[in-house]
């Protein structure tokens, strides 16, 4: 697909293509160092000699993401059960009452477009007001109103259009954007105003049944631009790409459908220039929080400067590494001059902040104010999260004891915490995998709610960014 692209717009590229991937092909990348031979690694032409290590991740890499396409579609069909099988007990109230409804012939069936139906984000933390301990004041605020807005980001357009109306604010539309390399929509985001002159972007994040976006969040594909650095393929081709451009400063008029980037932004400019008062913040959990801080990136590649005055802050969680230390170096800057608050909130083990990995040789770098939450929700501004790439056999036991507290701690929270805190039986279940992968149940939005609700205020200072 990719090799069928122009990509003139970037000095160098690596694009790893697992569905061209033959196992024999995969594995002699192990015995050659020079990866161009390899008929699903996209790079410029000519020898291309990488050293093991680099080979060896490239192999782990291609073998996962082969893994998850070739569960795609159980995968996507099991979720949707799971889904529709909450939402038929939700709907009727509960087990006993489902089974009383069957024999009465009055079962209530869930529709996937009602204000009523919750994706399973939403059934493991149902949790739907706001924070009232929290208002406009408090250094939370941002923070808290962002998760929140990230975690709806998961539900159907009536569910969210509803939640911020109970939340006495103005819903501005829920969107489903094209992916120009895909051909179809798989990108989505939604925007609101908080009546506080404050208007809110967010991007949907990593649904727990979608192979392909888990795909995306362990590939290490990569673009070069000259004075950008070097960034992650897959969220830079979510966020708008062009196939055949690249990053035009304007979509090229005879696509039929418009992508991420350029239409938020025109939405944005139109909403601004309403109320010359008003400032935007961007959120997203996991790959909608990739794609928050790409945003911005692309539009100081524009040079959109009336914009960047206009936006206050960036707000992610469980967010994954969109690129490498020049590209750090470059954000950081333009953070800097318009003075853009980025935080980004990690909990705990969670997997998906720890990927694509640091290494010695990709060079995927973090950066920005990194706010750390151990399981005890206690929040504390690092250079890095600990355990970096995740793997690491020290980390073994520590993560295995943490889980296990995770299980026990869902069984008191809310006699500790109180009743807004309390866990049901679904998020128990995941907490009970999390002794075999600890990275998975840390990567739920309830933790990262709690998080902002429980943790210090402090660490929202401006002047630690």
């Amino acid at each position: 697909m990719d090799s069928k692209c122009n990509k003139s717009f970037c000095s160098d590229y690596m694009l790893l293509k697992p569905e061209e991937a033959g196992l024999v092909d995969v594995f002699r990348i192990l015995f050659s160092d020079d990866i161009g031979k390899r008929k699903f690694i996209d790079c410029p032409e000519g020898k291309r000699p990488e050293p093991f290590k680099r080979r060896w991740l490239i192999f782990v890499t291609i073998l996962v993401q082969k893994l998850l396409l070739a569960v795609e579609k159980p995968m996507a069909w099991f979720g949707s059960l799971v889904e529709q099988w909450l939402n038929l007990l939700s709907s009727n109230g509960s087990l006993s009452s489902l089974v009383l409804n069957f024999l009465r012939g009055k079962v209530i069936y869930p529709d996937k477009t009602t204000t009523s139906f919750k994706s399973i984000i939403g059934h493991i933390d149902n949790r739907r007001e706001l924070d009232d301990k929290i208002n406009q004041g408090d250094k939370r605020y941002n923070a808290a109103l962002s998760m929140m807005a990230a975690k709806l980001s998961y539900e159907n357009k009536a569910y969210i259009e509803s939640t911020v109306d109970y939340w006495k604010m103005e819903f501005l539309g829920s969107y489903d954007f094209w992916n120009d390399y895909q051909e179809k929509s798989t990108t989505q985001a939604f925007m609101f105003n908080d009546q506080n002159d404050k208007i809110v972007v967010a991007f949907r994040g990593t649904e727990a049944f979608d192979a392909n976006a888990w795909s995306t969040d362990f590939d290490i594909s990569w673009y070069k631009i000259q004075g950008f650095g070097k960034v992650h393929g897959g969220f830079m081709k979510a966020l708008g790409l062009q196939r055949n451009q690249g990053w035009p400063r304007e979509q090229v008029a005879d696509k039929k459908q418009e992508v991420a980037y350029y239409a938020i932004r025109k939405i944005l400019k139109q909403l601004l220039q309403k109320n010359e008062k008003a400032k935007f913040i961007i959120t997203g959990h996991s790959l909608g929080g990739a794609l928050a801080i790409l945003f911005p990136a692309i539009l100081a590649f524009h040079q959109e400067t009336w914009l960047l005055e206009r936006l206050e802050g960036i707000y992610t969680f469980g967010q994954p590494r969109v690129g490498d230390e020049n590209f750090g170096e470059f954000l950081k800057e333009e953070l800097r001059k318009y003075n853009i608050d980025y935080y980004r909130l990690v909990y705990c083990f969670d997997m998906v902040p720890r990927l694509p990995l640091d290494d010695s040789t990709f060079l995927f770098k973090h950066f920005g104010t990194c706010v750390y939450y151990n399981s005890f929700y206690e929040g504390k501004i690092v250079a890095e999260e600990p355990d970096k790439n995740y793997f690491s056999l020290r980390w073994l036991i520590p993560k295995i004891i943490n889980a296990i507290w995770e299980l026990i701690r869902s069984f008191i929270i809310s006699y500790t915490r109180g009743a807004d805190y309390e866990e049901g039986g679904l998020l128990r279940l995941l907490r009970v995998i999390g002794l075999l992968t600890a990275g998975l149940p840390a990567h739920c939005p309830q933790d990262y709610v709690n998080a902002t609700r429980l943790g210090p205020s402090e660490v929202y200072l401006s002047e630690l960014s």
